[in-house]
């Protein structure tokens, strides 16, 4: 955190209408920090609307935003009417990355622990590679010494637990230390509310139908859901498959009315996942992210140029585009 900048931008702050906007289809860590973000934010008297675009399509998201009493406004509802004047932090997300709309504020500043989108200027910003987005906003607090609330702190750990897999993805000594100053101040019982029943009839169908269509070459796994998910469904099916002990790279994608979102994971250094998709739909789409979790997409007006069998051709890109990688 670099407190001067930080304070440069909570001086310019006061006054205004302020936004915090996340990336679309928002999951935990990205309403839990973007949440986290605004309670900081008021410590200093500046109020601010937490937004977004697209819908919130996880059971465990909707439970998490009513039990932390967190109100977040989609794009199209009354308490957003954004104005091109009004200033716009970004969360979990940056201008120009492909997964955040750019809606009518001034995007002013971005907190991310996403790679680094280069040629975007901001009045601030804060991107570092850790485990989840909470981790740094949980060192905003720890470092301007402001105490979140029980629901703040709640949401911060759900976030960072859901966007490590519990630790077990991603994870840095930073996620672990804010882990720890976390624990004590949430609610276990709320942790555990969010934990259980968190699956819908919706996520058996869709792994029902990446079991039927897998396809396992050179240890990655394919696999296709003919029908349309929501972001974080496509995610969850990919971890699932990478679960397999003869995989070591997963790459899942559902075909929607848009277009083909695809989601991938990999487990081993020898293959970056966000390079991977990048190079994989970089003439027909557009993709990027970690080096463990990525996501891309391929808009319909492209589709057709997959060919008859869409499938095969997914795959043969991805395989063609991993080994050019390779060989860099």
């Amino acid at each position: 955190m670099d407190r001067s900048s930080f304070d440069k931008l909570i001086e310019y702050l006061k006054g205004k209408r302020v936004f915090i906007q996340t990336h679309n289809f928002p999951d935990p860590d990205a309403i839990g920090a973007g949440f986290g973000l605004q309670g900081i934010l008021k410590s200093f008297g500046i109020d601010s609307i937490l937004c977004y675009v697209g819908q919130i399509d996880r059971i465990n998201t909707k439970k998490m935003t009513e039990l932390c009493n967190i109100k977040i406004y989609s794009e199209d509802e009354t308490p957003l009417e954004m104005r091109s004047t009004d200033p716009v932090i970004c969360v979990d997300s940056q201008k120009g990355g492909g997964n955040i709309k750019d809606l009518p504020g001034d995007e002013i500043a971005c907190i991310d622990h996403h790679p680094l989108i280069e040629n975007v200027d901001y009045m601030y910003r804060d991107v570092r590679t850790v485990g989840s987005c909470a981790t740094l906003i949980t060192q905003y607090y720890e470092e301007l010494s402001i105490e979140p609330d029980e629901y703040t702190a709640t949401a911060l750990l759900y976030g960072l637990k859901i966007d490590t897999m519990n630790f077990t993805r991603g994870v840095t000594q930073a996620d672990i230390k804010a882990f720890s100053y976390l624990l004590d101040r949430s609610s276990q019982d709320i942790i555990e509310r969010l934990t259980m029943n968190s699956m819908e009839f919706s996520d058996l169908q869709a792994y029902g139908a990446a079991i039927e269509s897998i396809f396992v070459y050179d240890r990655i796994g394919f696999a296709g859901i003919p029908f349309a998910c929501p972001d974080a469904q496509i995610g969850m099916v990919a971890d699932f498959i990478l679960s397999l002990d003869e995989v070591d790279v997963a790459v899942v994608y559902a075909h929607r009315k848009d277009g083909i979102k695809f989601s991938v994971r990999s487990e081993v250094v020898r293959v970056n996942a966000g390079k991977l998709i990048a190079e994989a739909v970089k003439d027909i789409g557009s993709g990027g992210g970690h080096s463990f979790m990525a996501g891309g997409f391929i808009p319909a007006e492209n589709v057709e140029k997959l060919g008859a069998f869409p499938d095969d051709a997914i795959r043969e890109r991805f395989l063609s585009a991993e080994k050019r990688l390779r060989e860099i």
